[in-house]
């Protein structure tokens, strides 16, 4: 049977159960209200595609704290340093699917989430589905770096300081964007190479090289959806083998890979997958990675396990399994309590397909977030036990992009 038949005939089943405990939740209409000027440290960015909007979701009691509008393609919010601003790259028609295109980078009050500025940039900004590297801040938060594919790739470097387009910058034969400094933007290449670009204090190109080939395009290519660790990124391979870049220097530097599975798990067919695979609490040092039991180029799969490494010692420390996004679809639309009897029968009977994405915030108690597009179901574990916490009801209808506030 397939999925949505599944989930349609259990939440019959369950609607009949629950009796009164569906009763529709009231709202609150009407009110307008600022952003509180000190974030909670369990703020994540929920994006939706088909809303067309990222949402701050505060982990704690998955209550929604404000809005995010953007146009077309996923919706990824970029803090300034000082948090007083938020800045987004977003695509318009005018015909809302056809017509005349307009790419900008909207600068946003960080309190009132209110418009203050726009800054046209070339109808090309890319519109991959994960948007992991589809767009950076650099370090000291004064450019922006779009990136381009239309279909030749580039960058469009936005000042965010002066409000203009500062250029755009050809990066044949590479894709996606990653902050690398001050002045600095990394690309990852097709023939294995990162490419390296060097702006002024204008944002024009001051410089630009290849490096060294650091992964095998043919044998076991990278994936592109990164996470950053400090002065390092983190890039795991199809295979599960983990590249890191270290961007600390003059020069980028690659060091030695280390892998995410053992012989017997790679015996049991575990493997890296899902649109965002990777997660690093940075205080602790500990990296999460969205793990499936698939065959070869399954790195798109979602992940029915977490499992958690210590960076520092380059092996795994823990791992947790994840709670079927299609029960909790159901459970919501239900009034079900998560832990109660209904609950444990829609967990054991509707199927675990697992989620597409995780992160996870950067407290000292952090929260990791997951979520999937289809069903649009987000929830929150404890991200050092791994014990599930709760479930954010209705934060959308094609969840596709969470981010640590």
């Amino acid at each position: 049977m397939q999925v949505r038949s599944v989930l349609a005939v259990a939440f019959g089943l369950i609607l009949a159960a629950a009796g009164d405990s569906t009763a529709q939740a009231q709202e609150t209409l009407g009110q307008s209200v600022a952003v509180p000027a000190q974030p909670g440290p369990h703020w994540m960015w929920v994006a939706d595609a088909v809303l067309r909007r990222a949402v701050i979701v505060d982990g704690d009691d998955a209550r929604f704290i404000g809005s995010v509008p953007g146009g077309n393609g996923i919706i990824a919010p970029h803090r300034s340093l000082d948090g007083r601003e938020i800045y987004t790259a977003e695509t318009y028609y005018a015909h809302g699917t056809r017509g005349k295109r307009t790419d900008l980078v909207s600068v946003r009050d960080g309190r009132t989430l209110a418009v203050t500025a726009e800054v046209e940039i070339p109808g090309k900004r890319s519109e991959h589905t994960s948007w992991v590297g589809g767009s950076a801040l650099s370090d000291d938060g004064r450019f922006l770096a779009v990136y381009n594919m239309n279909p030749a790739t580039s960058l469009s470097i936005v000042d965010l300081a002066e409000r203009r387009f500062a250029g755009e910058i050809e990066i044949p034969g590479c894709a996606a964007v990653f902050a690398a400094g001050a002045r600095r933007f990394f690309s990852l290449c097709g023939d294995g190479t990162a490419l390296a670009v060097t702006i002024d204090d204008r944002g024009a190109e001051a410089a630009k090289g290849k490096t060294e080939r650091f992964f095998d395009p043919n044998a076991d290519p990278v994936i592109e959806k990164g996470v950053r660790h400090g002065d390092r990124w983190l890039f795991a391979s199809f295979e599960g083998l983990i590249h890191a870049v270290d961007v600390s220097g003059e020069t980028l530097r690659f060091e030695p890979t280390w892998p995410l599975t053992s012989e017997g798990d790679r015996k049991a067919s575990w493997k890296i997958g899902g649109m965002q695979p990777l997660a690093v609490h940075t205080p602790s040092g500990r990296l999460y990675a969205l793990m499936h039991q698939g065959g070869a180029d399954s790195h798109k799969q979602s992940g029915t396990e977490v499992w958690i490494y210590d960076l520092a010692k380059r092996e795994r420390s823990g791992r947790f399994a994840l709670r079927s996004p299609a029960a909790a679809i159901v459970r919501q639309q239900a009034k079900l309590t998560p832990g109660g009897a209904l609950d444990w029968i829609l967990e054991r009977t509707l199927p675990n397909e697992g989620v597409e994405r995780i992160a996870v915030t950067q407290d000292a108690s952090p929260q990791l977030f997951t979520a999937t597009q289809f069903p649009p179901a987000t929830a929150i574990y404890d991200a050092t036990s791994g014990a599930y916490l709760r479930d954010v009801p209705e934060v959308g209808l094609a969840t596709n992009l969470v981010l640590p506030y």
